[in-house]
């Protein structure tokens, strides 16, 4: 699965993309700008890399983070959702229309909040059918690696929800 290809699928279903990613910093986002015409399709993305601004740019439970961590697939969850509400809202797009992905994960080189490096969560939020699903990763080698993989895996997460 390409990033080209969920553009294209998003496109003929009306769909616009909203992404929030911490451990991949934005190489998810970069992925799908660098398709020709991804602005028809890309609403924009967030990169919420420190803990709080999960909390006040994504609206993800502050209680949910103090008990959980950065790295867990409810965190991962309202992500998604999270960045799918609050890019619809800022540009005025119906939500049922804004399909929402989200990255976080642990790259290393060191384990996070007791979260073993390469543990990886990527949501996808959507209206109707598309509902919401977590994945789970647990992906090895170093961080360039981990990060590079959960691209990857997050693009193949957005086919599978659009049943491509």
């Amino acid at each position: 699965m390409t990033a080209a290809a969920i553009l294209q699928a998003l496109e003929s279903r009306g769909f616009k993309l909203a992404i929030a990613e911490s451990l991949t910093g934005g190489l998810l986002s970069a992925e799908f700008v660098s398709v020709p015409g991804a602005s028809k399709v890309l609403l924009g993305s967030i990169v919420a890399y420190q803990t709080d601004l999960k909390h006040e740019l994504l609206g993800v439970s502050r209680t949910l983070l103090e008990n959980q961590g950065a790295v867990d697939p409810e965190v991962a969850a309202q992500m998604a959702s999270g960045v799918r509400t609050k890019l619809a809202n800022k540009t005025n797009t119906n939500e049922d229309q804004v399909l929402g992905v989200a990255t976080t994960g642990v790259a290393g080189p060191d384990a996070q909040d007791g979260v073993a490096v390469g543990t990886v969560y990527v949501a996808v939020s959507g209206p109707g059918t598309i509902g919401d699903s977590v994945f789970a990763f647990e992906f090895s080698g170093g961080r360039e690696a981990i990060r590079a993989a959960t691209v990857s895996e997050a693009i193949a997460a957005i086919g599978e929800c659009l049943g491509l």
